[in-house]
């Protein structure tokens, strides 16, 4: 769908104020290192009055991630550790030590992921694995490692994953991305079922485009201007209006919400 009729919400709104929607939680944020919406979650959750580890396998770029949320929030709310998510054993060790690190965890943002674009003719096993092992399979790694952490303890939690729109809709040259977004959304619904009995929710967010400047390094501004053209508003996400979404679905506000995928887009597909 093409916006015909410019919107008055082209223009996007100031990022809105905390409402303790996570308070006394404490939030696990993978990927969040940088400037995309890894980082607007983990700085939503601090809005929302969490206490917040974050990780990445960049361990320069992940301890300015820290510096600048401890300098807005105070270093005490703020945890960090370096995990690459293709690892088994780092996401294991992740798990294990946010528990530590934060003395329980309530909430797990599934946020690594991995694109690019690359026609099928021209795609190489190794692109392919590539993409879907950080985006697809590291997600099944920090689920599994979560829930065996929940199965041990005695309070429920939460668990959100990134996906996106191209889970269900078609991109020229995004196969391998596309692919690994819909399995994300498989594993959510799935996994939801059996998370349920203990004690926790699993749902998805998916976005269509959100603009920020590590998205812009694997992405024509061309084609970043002809999909936000095509959003209802004219115009991409905003990195804060998805992470407010991830708060929401984190929250005690969706209790009854489990195996379902959000998409923060004018329409699905």
């Amino acid at each position: 769908m093409t916006a015909t009729v410019k919107s008055p919400l082209s223009v996007a709104p100031e990022e809105i104020e905390g409402h303790n929607l996570l308070k006394g939680k404490k939030v696990v944020v993978t990927a969040a290192a940088g400037t995309g919406i890894g980082f607007a979650t983990a700085r939503r959750a601090l809005l929302e009055g969490a206490d917040v580890l974050v990780s990445d396998f960049h361990e320069r770029r992940l301890g300015e991630t820290v510096e600048k949320l401890s300098a807005e929030f105070g270093g005490p709310r703020v945890e960090s550790f370096v995990c690459d998510v293709s690892s088994t054993e780092q996401v294991d060790a992740l798990i294990a030590g946010a528990a530590e690190k934060l003395g329980r965890i309530d909430v797990l943002v599934n946020n690594a992921g991995l694109g690019g674009e690359t026609p099928i003719v021209d795609m190489t096993d190794e692109q392919w694995d590539r993409v879907v092992d950080i985006t697809l399979t590291s997600t099944f790694r920090a689920t599994r490692a979560a829930l065996r952490y929940f199965k041990s303890v005695e309070h429920g939690g939460v668990l959100v994953n990134n996906a996106s729109v191209l889970g269900w809709r078609a991109q020229h040259s995004q196969s391998h991305y596309a692919a690994a977004k819909a399995g994300v959304m498989a594993l959510t619904r799935c996994s939801a079922i059996e998370a349920a009995e203990y004690g926790v929710r699993i749902n998805a967010v998916a976005p269509s485009i959100a603009r920020h400047p590590f998205l812009a390094k694997v992405t024509s501004d061309e084609l970043l201007d002809t999909l936000a053209s095509r959003e209802a508003y004219g115009r991409a996400a905003e990195v804060w209006e998805v992470a407010a979404t991830i708060a929401m679905l984190a929250s005690d506000y969706t209790t009854y919400l489990t195996g379902e995928i959000v998409s923060i887009s004018s329409q699905r597909a």
